[in-house]
């Protein structure tokens, strides 16, 4: 098994978890699902680790963040990567069951759809790991209500293609909103109040949550269907940011 090098960081406005994976032998990484505004905290993070980035990622298309996966490419020469589904920009395509090689590490794509229709859980099977973005998360997973969501679909995906893995498998979410970092397998199958009903009782219980209009929809989708901004600390980017301002030339 090929040693792993892994950090798990937080953004506290957005409650997001971005992730760094990186090969111990050949010191090539990937980091999953960034942040804009932490872009330069990323960087100095892979520097610090003696990385070199090969790949940015992220899970979905979030509405709840602006991505920093251009800007990291600008800074890092990294290549950009979403699912194919989610007909967003990047530099690379993932397709369901492909198999991503960083360094000698093997992160399989699984789709996971429901939250949004071009969901991945990433899974690092050498380390029992699993990235499973907005789809699962700890106790919780993401809503269905808008940009293509689907309870039944979201149901079926968890059950099929997460808690199909074996039990002692860390869950590493999107989010987390109670200072959470990780699950298992295992806990979610047991523990997930929402995951654990029934189909229908699940279904009725999304279609009834009455969530607000997320709240930096407006200025995130747009950016993120284009891979985010491609420059780090732009000021007026991250005022627009701050605003919830939708950027003005841009349409998805």
């Amino acid at each position: 098994m090929s040693g792993l090098v892994f950090r798990q960081l937080f953004d506290s406005t957005s409650s997001t978890y971005t992730y760094i994976i990186g090969c111990a032998v050949t010191r090539l990484a990937a980091i999953i699902d960034p942040v804009y505004e932490k872009v330069s905290r990323d960087v100095k993070t892979v520097t610090e680790l003696d990385l070199k980035l090969q790949y940015a990622m992220n899970t979905h298309c979030h509405a709840d963040h602006v991505t920093g996966t251009a800007a990291l490419r600008t800074a890092t020469g990294c290549q950009t990567i979403i699912s194919k589904a989610s007909a967003a920009k990047a530099d690379l395509f993932l397709d369901d069951n492909q198999t991503l090689k960083i360094g000698e590490l093997e992160l399989e794509a699984r789709s996971t759809p429901g939250h949004t229709d071009g969901c991945m859980t990433f899974v690092l099977h050498s380390h029992k790991m699993c990235f499973t973005g907005d789809a699962l998360m700890i106790r919780a997973c993401g809503r269905t209500d808008f940009q293509q969501g689907d309870a039944r679909l979201l149901y079926n995906s968890v059950h099929s293609r997460v808690f199909s893995l074996p039990e002692d498998f860390s869950v590493f979410p999107a989010h987390d909103y109670q200072g959470r970092t990780q699950s298992s397998v295992r806990e979610e199958k047991l523990y997930n109040p929402r995951l654990t009903k029934p189909e229908e009782e699940f279904v009725t219980i999304m279609n009834n949550l009455g969530l607000k209009y997320p709240a930096k929809l407006d200025v995130s989708l747009p950016w993120n269907m284009r891979c985010g901004p491609t420059e780090a600390e732009d000021k007026d980017i991250l005022a627009d940011i701050v605003a919830n301002k939708p950027p003005a030339t841009l349409t998805v």
